[in-house]
């Protein structure tokens, strides 16, 4: 098992503090903290900050408990064969370019650190496209290439059908495309 890397826990600290604070109103002389944190459209309350304070926001435990199992199970992995540094770069990147996407393809509010996650997750498929992964409760092993494949076309899928879904499927692509992007111009594609 691997051990658990000094971004990925600071990562999982930040995203869990940042929740219960603005979910619960920790903070209580500052009225509508959720504001902060929520990525807007263009012209309907956008602020530039949020581009990078909503990928630290949840919309509910089971989205923030979701999230922080991948950054948990996956992060560590890609981490610890970037390094902290470009492992961090890699989560921003993503992040940031999967709001990015979202804003340019999309309408509506997001929140959530999904984009930023999908681009980690497609920079461990990138590097280890053979490396088997399970999904509970499947009783079989899948290829990352293929799994992660899945979950790309996926979303892809329902973003261009425009299935109603309450996901942000654009913001995923972005993360995607991002994480992808990084790892071919760091020469690392196909450690494996």
């Amino acid at each position: 098992m691997l051990r658990l890397t000094e971004v990925v826990k600071n990562l999982l600290i930040i995203n869990v503090l940042a929740f219960f604070i603005v979910q619960y109103n920790l903070i209580p002389f500052i009225p509508d903290l959720l504001r902060y944190f929520v990525l807007q459209p263009f012209g309907d309350g956008f602020q530039p900050y949020q581009l990078v304070t909503h990928m630290f926001m949840h919309g509910n435990e089971s989205h923030l408990l979701f999230n922080m199992l991948m950054l948990f199970f996956i992060g560590p992995a890609v981490e610890q064969i970037l390094g902290p540094k470009r492992f961090l770069i890699l989560y921003m990147v993503a992040g940031l370019s999967s709001a990015f996407l979202h804003l340019f393809i999309s309408s509506g509010n997001v929140v959530g650190a999904s984009g930023a996650l999908y681009g980690v997750l497609v920079a461990f498929a990138t590097m280890f496209p053979n490396m088997k992964m399970m999904i509970f409760p499947l009783p079989f092993e899948i290829k990352a290439k293929y799994l992660v494949g899945a979950y790309v076309l996926y979303d892809l899928y329902s973003g261009v059908s425009g299935a109603s879904t309450g996901i942000a499927h654009f913001a995923h692509i972005g993360g995607a495309i991002a994480g992808f992007a990084l790892i071919y111009f760091w020469n690392m594609v196909k450690l494996q």
